[in-house]
Formats: C-alpha cells, structure tokens, sequence
C-alpha cells in the first residue's frame, strides 16, 4: 500500500468556531503551545507536526474512555465479589478464602472462573542500608572464591529502579540462602526487620476453558493498575 502524501493545506476554523484541541485563538489568530510553554502560531507549525499532533489527542481520547471503563468494570467486579463474600459469611458464618482474603469463584460447569488475590503491599526501612553494608562486606571477602552467580544475584536484589524502589522479589530471594557467615543471617535478619507493611492491593483475574480437563486460558484484562 503507498503512503499518502501529508496533506499542507490542513482546515482552519474561523474566530466564530471553537478552536481545534490544543489550540487557543488569540483575536482572530490561531496559536498552540509548545514543549516550552510558548504559544506559537498553527500556521507556523509544520503540516507533519500537526497530523501527529491530531492523531495523538485521537488516541488518547479512546484510551482515557478506555482506562475509565475498565476501572468501573474493576470497581463493580469487586463490589460484586463482596457481596458475594457476604453472603457466604451470612450463610456460614465465615469467609471462603485463605488468609490473606484470595478467592477462586467458578463456574458450575467448571469452564469459567475469577482469582482474586489480595497480596501485601511493602516498603523497606532504613534496615536495608544496614543489610546492604553487611553483604558488601561478606562479597569483598569471598571476592576471591565465592559463586559468581551468587554475587551476581546480591549485587542485583539491591540495586532500585528509576523511581527508587528495590525489587522485594530480588530481595526475599536472598532470604532462601543458606550461608553460614554470622554477616550475612545479621544481614538477613536485617531485611526481614526492614519490611514494612503498607497497605494491601487486590488483583483480578479471569480465566476459561473449552472443557474440564483442558488447561485455563487467561481473559487478558488488565485490571490490576486500573
């Protein structure tokens, strides 16, 4: 297929017309406003600025509608889901689910189901830098003849992200080691002693299969940052 040429002769409305997205009249000029906060004339701006300009609000607009409904659609599931909890409790007297609140409902035919899970949001204390300090010293001592996947592995679990968090998978797998040096279990007692709760976070799933003894398929929604 040929690309279409991009067109140079792009519709200006007049002063008595509503103003394009993103653009401002100023008397009886059109301007929009660049990355710097200026306003600038639409004429002055070029042609393949403009499509790209048109075509990003057009896409956002359907993924800001997009984002709202799978949000409401998060908000009824859940609410669907206690009532349902409540019922149960009402009936029984307890809760269907483990500890920490996760659910499996199923279909009677067993071909649909919804997971949710509730799991534990965390930060860590200032006991980490504590933890960290005793695992550098353990690696500069066992530079010479300790498991290169070993560092590798220790070097990373501290190492943060762009918005400054720490991994606590990276973290808790270090926890599964079994090393003898008074250093390092300070250091992972360290670590558990910097675990801090902060809240809890509820993730749905939705899955079906074409028959029982077929495996589940995941319905993708992802609903879990809604």
């Amino acid at each position: 297929m040929n690309a279409q040429p991009i067109p140079t002769d792009l519709n200006t409305p007049s002063p008595a017309e509503a103003p394009p997205p993103g653009c401002t009249w100023v008397g009886d000029r059109l301007y929009m406003t660049d990355t710097k906060g200026r306003l600038v004339p639409r004429s002055s701006v070029k042609a393949i600025d403009l499509l790209q300009d048109e075509t990003v609000r057009k896409i956002m607009a359907f993924a800001e509608d997009l984002s709202a409904q799978v949000a409401r659609f998060r908000q009824h599931t859940l609410q669907d889901i206690g009532d349902l909890i409540g019922l149960l409790a009402q009936e029984y007297g307890v809760v269907r689910g483990g500890v920490k609140g996760n659910i499996t409902l199923m279909t009677v035919d067993g071909l649909m189901k919804v997971d949710l899970a509730v799991a534990d949001r965390i930060v860590f204390g200032p006991e980490l830098q504590q933890a960290k300090a005793l695992v550098d010293e353990c690696l500069m001592e066992w530079s010479a003849d300790s498991n290169a996947a070993l560092q590798t592995i220790v070097q990373s679990a501290f190492n943060v992200d762009r918005q400054g968090y720490v991994s606590p998978a990276a973290l808790f797998s270090l926890l599964r080691h079994d090393i003898a040096d008074p250093r390092w279990k300070r250091a992972m007692d360290a670590i558990r002693d910097s675990i801090r709760p902060v809240g809890t976070k509820e993730y749905v799933r939705f899955y079906r299969r074409g028959g029982p003894s077929e495996a589940w398929q995941a319905v993708t929604i992802n609903v879990a940052v809604a």
